[in-house]
């Protein structure tokens, strides 16, 4: 029934899901994957060329490795044009039997492009195209976990380690993720600043955090878990 699966990827973490289901459909039916990554020309392709075309290779790369790990005939190809055009002109010409991808990228411009394309697919193609969100909607509603994405944030930024407010003393109830130092007993010097608990706007949580250059506030995407802004507090 599905025997040649196509997996548009740009390598963000949108398709991840999409890969998923694609080697999942292509291996229930014997089918094979056929890994597709582009290089856009147009408006959106005049970026560094050189550095596009290494994450499309570390793109089809990924699903390939997936592929192999769960025993699953792939065929990998990078093509260059308009992103959409080409999906729907590479599943004519292989006999694509249904078109797995993701309905966003990671976030901004990114988000917007990867939507557009997948919107536009879906209108266009001939075969059925099976779409995936990244998350599920609302998937941070507990602020501990907003708390844990904004920290490890900004200390993959610049090594710190950021302490959000003392939830005891604001009245919150939220527990510290980090692990207790094995040997040491706490210090007190390194007890939080408190000075608000994160809170959370239409589409995001904002967590405020104490860093040696001072007070930031993180937002951090409430349906995707990306870290969207990180500000200097006033």
């Amino acid at each position: 029934m599905y025997q040649n699966v196509l997996i548009p990827t740009d390598g963000s973490d949108g398709t991840r899901r999409a890969i998923e289901h694609g080697l999942a459909i292509a291996n229930r039916f014997g089918g094979r994957v056929h890994a597709l990554s582009i290089v856009p020309e147009g408006p959106f392709g005049t970026m560094t060329s050189g550095e596009v075309t290494v994450g499309a290779e570390r793109a089809v790369q990924y699903v390939e490795r997936e592929a192999e790990r769960v025993g699953v005939p792939i065929t990998t190809a990078i093509e260059r044009g308009v992103p959409h055009e080409r999906v729907l002109a590479y599943a004519e010409e292989n006999d694509v039997d249904v078109i797995v991808m993701g309905t966003q990228g990671r976030t901004g411009l990114d988000r917007f492009l990867v939507g557009s394309v997948t919107e536009r697919i879906v209108r266009m193609a001939e075969p059925p195209v099976v779409t995936l969100r990244m998350t599920d909607d609302v998937e941070l509603e507990d602020p501990t976990e907003a708390i844990r994405i904004a920290r490890r944030s900004l200390e993959e930024r610049s090594g710190d380690e950021p302490t959000p407010a003392d939830q005891s003393e604001a009245g919150g109830n939220v527990e510290s993720t980090d692990e207790p130092n094995q040997t040491d007993e706490p210090d007190p010097t390194d007890e939080p600043t408190a000075f608000e608990d994160p809170y959370r706007t239409s589409g995001a949580w904002v967590v405020p955090l104490e860093t040696d250059d001072g007070p930031v506030d993180v937002h951090v995407d409430a349906v995707t878990g990306a870290v969207r802004t990180t500000a200097a507090r006033e």
